[in-house]
């Protein structure tokens, strides 16, 4: 039985358990630490089709938002 660990599901929870930690008990490290993994995430979940879809729907909230200002 192989068992595989889908490294994008893993931060994804990682970034979760994150997040839900106090503001106030973060350090300056701990911060850039979490935007280092959001960065990597954001590559790993880019070219899949559940990114892409992402993509489209906040490519449509902006294009409403700029021409919602005109």
């Amino acid at each position: 039985m192989l068992v595989t660990i889908n490294v994008a599901v893993l931060l994804a929870n990682i970034i979760i358990l994150r997040l839900r930690r106090r503001t106030q008990a973060r350090s300056r490290f701990d911060e850039k630490l979490t935007v280092a993994i959001v960065l990597v995430f954001g590559v790993l979940i880019a070219p899949t089709a559940f990114g892409q879809g992402i993509l489209d729907v906040v490519v449509q909230v902006v294009q409403g938002v700029s021409q919602s200002g005109r």
